[in-house]
C-alpha cells in the first residue's frame, strides 16, 4: 500500500461537509464525488487567492488529467478538510496535489492530483498561467 499523505504535506485547507446524496449503496462517499471535492477546492483557491473571475476571465483552467487513491472510507455525516498544494507549475499548466482528511485527522483518507491547462477562452488555445494566479500558485508549490 502506498504511503498515505499527512496534513503537513499540504499548504491550504478547505472544509467540505458531506451530503446524504454523496453516499453510495455501501454507505460511504462514492468515488466520483471525490473529484468534485478536488475541483471545488482548486477553483475556490483560484477565485479567492488568484482573483479568477470564472464567468468573465479571458483565461481559464481546463482539467486535462486527474487521479485519486483511496485509503479509508468517508461518509455522511463526516466533516472533511481538503488539503491543497501545487506539485508542478509549468508555463501553461499546473498539477495540484489534493487530499481528503476527516476533520481533525492527521492521515489522509484519499489523495490524488488534478492538472489544469490554462487556455484563452475565446480561442480555446493554451496560454501562459496568468501572473496573478502564478504568484498564488507559487505560494503553495512544494
Amino acid at each position: 500500500m502506498e504511503n498515505r499523505p499527512v496534513r503537513n504535506d499540504y499548504k491550504v485547507f478547505y472544509p467540505i461537509a458531506t451530503r446524504w446524496m454523496d453516499n453510495d449503496f455501501y454507505g460511504h462517499v462514492n468515488n466520483v464525488v471525490y473529484y468534485s471535492y478536488f475541483d471545488t477546492v482548486v477553483n475556490l483557491y483560484l477565485i479567492e487567492a488568484g482573483g479568477m473571475d470564472i464567468h468573465t476571465a479571458p483565461v481559464v483552467g481546463y482539467v486535462v488529467n486527474s487521479g485519486c487513491n483511496y485509503s479509508s472510507p468517508v461518509g455522511y455525516p463526516d466533516q472533511l478538510e481538503i488539503g491543497l498544494r501545487v506539485d508542478r507549475l509549468g508555463n501553461s499548466s499546473v498539477q495540484y496535489g489534493v487530499a481528503v482528511f476527516k476533520q481533525g485527522e492527521f492521515l489522509s483518507a484519499a489523495h490524488g492530483h488534478m492538472v489544469h491547462v490554462f487556455v484563452n477562452r475565446a480561442e480555446n488555445k493554451s496560454v501562459p498561467v496568468p501572473l496573478s494566479i502564478r504568484r498564488e500558485l507559487d505560494k503553495i508549490l512544494v
